[in-house]
């Protein structure tokens, strides 16, 4: 078997491999043998043909279509593994010469897994932040709660900061209608700054069915290109007010809840929370610092454009799901931002370069420090997650899936990776 291997730019290589006749050969016989298993021979039993007797009923292209494939495979895996490739993504083949009695000749085109020479991470030095939540935060949190209960009554009066309501609005643009600009019965709270800054203020005093026209200028950063930093007219019915009658921050309201028996209880579960997801917020940040420093200081060959590719479309295939699972449609999302999915796939390139680097980095020092993950470790995790979702079958299935695991290995490994980067680096 001769082999030639050139690199190519973009993280991509093209092996030529000619396979003489003697070493394709016995592709060709076993194909001819798969053949007579399932083809009539007159004086043959199923499979019992010999080479020349299948070549004759069936002809020889027929069986080189069915030995090709697996011929490809066998010797272009050995031609990868004797030039200690690693390779990514499906290759592309090309039958360059195919011929009776005469020596074979395909190319494959290969993406390789990018190489990365890692700086001196160790030296990198992260202080480590305390966190402390407030009394102002928890009463935050404890005030927002108290909204969940609150009684919504309708009152026939001016409205006023801290009301409830219900209105029709358009918005206009040099006195054009703005696209999606116009809503119905849109709910909305004076005073919690939900919306532009100055319109709920817009609101205070009117009373039901009362309209009001005004301009407001958006603010600079606005997600809708084509509003930020325009002023912009409002068209505006009342339609309804709603009195917000908030409960008294009591024991029965920490009841209600179902969590604690006691305000005081209550107020330190709230806190405990608080803290939790604010050094959960705090690590994540912290490693993403970390990453990007050792990103800065490392080494990268060339990164193929199927790798970037790929991590671009599953963050768009994400976010489509996290939309779904709100209740959102996909194609509405992308209607506000005035975008295509191929706008948006571009737009998210360069944070999926991003995410591409910060693999290869955890993957080369998980290799340089052996980091492994064993089957226990997947077995506690499957175990775990099983916990949460008892007497649930197909999700039980599911877990047990081989893709799976893979899955839940990279996702182990990722976090032994970066406990030990910050065991050195976090001071």
């Amino acid at each position: 078997m001769k082999i030639d291997f050139k690199k190519l730019p973009r993280g991509q290589a093209e092996i030529t491999i000619e396979l003489a006749p003697n070493e394709y050969q016995p592709f060709l016989e076993q194909a001819a043998k798969q053949i007579s298993e399932t083809t009539k021979i007159s004086g043959f039993r199923p499979g019992k043909a010999n080479f020349e007797i299948i070549k004759q009923k069936v002809g020889l292209a027929e069986i080189w279509e069915k030995a090709i494939e697996p011929a490809v495979k066998k010797t272009l895996f050995k031609a990868i593994n004797d030039n200690h490739l690693i390779t990514i993504g499906s290759p592309q083949i090309e039958i360059i010469k195919l011929a009776p009695d005469n020596p074979v000749i395909y190319q494959a085109k290969i993406s390789l897994l990018p190489e990365v020479e890692l700086g001196d991470y160790q030296q990198i030095k992260v202080a480590r932040k305390k966190i402390e939540v407030s009394e102002q935060e928890v009463q935050k949190a404890l005030t927002n709660l108290q909204k969940m209960r609150a009684k919504e009554i309708l009152v026939d009066r001016p409205a006023k900061s801290g009301d409830k309501v219900e209105i029709d609005f358009e918005t206009f643009l040099d006195k054009i209608p703005v696209s999606q600009g116009k809503q119905q019965k849109f709910p909305l709270v004076i005073g919690e700054n939900a919306f532009i800054p100055g319109f709920e203020d817009q609101l205070i005093g009117l009373t039901k069915n009362q309209t009001k026209e005004f301009s407001l200028k958006f603010p600079e950063n606005y997600h809708q290109k084509n509003l930020a930093g325009r002023l912009v007219d409002f068209k505006v019915k009342l339609n309804a007010v709603y009195q917000l009658d908030l409960p008294e921050l009591n024991d029965e309201l920490a009841k209600s809840f179902g969590t604690s028996k006691t305000m005081a209880e209550f107020k330190n579960e709230i806190r405990q929370k608080l803290q939790t997801e604010a050094e959960s917020r705090q690590a994540r940040e912290t490693e993403n610092e970390l990453i990007d420093k050792i990103i800065e200081q490392s080494k990268f060959t060339d990164i193929p454009d199927f790798l970037v590719d790929s991590e671009t479309k599953k963050m768009v295939d994400e976010l489509e799901y996290n939309l779904t699972a709100q209740g959102l449609k996909f194609e509405d999302y992308l209607n506000h931002l005035k975008k295509s999915r191929a706008d948006l796939l571009l737009d998210l390139a360069p944070q999926a370069m991003k995410r591409v680097k910060s693999a290869l980095v955890l993957r080369r020092v998980g290799k340089d420090k052996n980091i492994e993950v064993s089957n226990q470790e997947i077995d506690l995790e499957i175990k775990n997650t099983l916990a949460a979702y008892v007497g649930n079958s197909e999700i039980e299935k599911n877990l047990q899936q081989p893709a799976y695991r893979d899955y839940l290995k990279n996702v182990i490994a990722s976090r032994k990776v970066l406990d030990y980067i910050k065991s050195v680096t976090v001071k």
